[in-house]
């Protein structure tokens, strides 16, 4: 029996499952950026490796904040490359408006899903972030739904490693099986938390890579409103 639900956020709540460099990539469309795919691609690990590795993201930074980082660090990358020319800025906050209009749709989207299993579980959220996943949640109004935040910035624990997980299951204070996780990545959110005992659903959408896309689990569901039908909620 369920008793308390765990939720991945970036990727989950935010964009439906799908991998966010192809959110990105369709901001790149819409602004009209004239790389490759796969150009733009290396350029998103390269802001990925420098976001770990330098502190942009400041606490209080909502998504919109740090959307507009990355995107200076990515077009600034594409430039540096010589696949760019003129001014990032206006780019930079096109393709940032972009996502974050996607992500608040999104958010939007799953609302309902939040709300009525809020009113039934005590849940936490378990991210992969950049130490600012609460003026995250902030902005958007989703704190209200989780009892407490595990954020890998904050703890020193990032997925895949088990340990995140265990660590939302000791705050909701029950056992694994008690616990149903809820994440958009196999490799990162539902093999660890499988391994430590939880119960899982993947939300499967567009990944990163086509082996991601080609492989299968028993519990996937295609869209976060599926959570309620699956764990039998009135």
């Amino acid at each position: 029996m369920i008793k308390g639900i765990i939720f991945d956020y970036g990727g989950t709540i935010d964009s439906r499952g799908i991998h966010w460099s192809e959110v990105i990539w369709n901001g790149y469309c819409d602004a009209g950026i004239p790389v490759t795919k796969e150009q733009f691609r290396d350029s998103y690990v390269v802001a990925e490796r420098e976001l770990a590795r330098v502190r942009h993201i400041l606490p209080n930074d909502n998504f919109h904040d740090l959307l507009l980082k990355k995107m200076r660090i990515e077009l600034q990358d594409l430039v540096d490359k010589g696949l760019l020319q003129g001014d990032i800025e206006p780019k930079a906050v096109k393709i940032a408006q972009y996502c974050y209009d996607a992500a608040r749709s999104s958010i939007e989207e799953a609302r309902p899903t939040l709300e009525i299993l809020s009113q039934h579980y005590p849940m936490m959220l378990v991210s992969n972030f950049y130490g600012n996943v609460d003026s995250v949640l902030r902005d958007f109004d989703l704190r209200k739904y989780f009892k407490g935040v595990i954020e890998s910035a904050v703890v020193g624990v990032r997925k895949p490693n088990p340990v995140i997980f265990k660590l939302g299951v000791d705050v909701l204070e029950l056992n694994p099986n008690e616990v149903l996780v809820v994440g958009d990545s196999l490799k990162k959110d539902i093999l660890p938390a499988e391994s430590i005992g939880c119960q899982v659903l993947w939300l499967k959408g567009k990944g990163w890579t086509a082996d991601e896309d080609s492989q299968t689990h028993p519990n996937t569901i295609k869209t976060l409103a599926e959570v309620i039908n699956s764990i039998k909620v009135s």
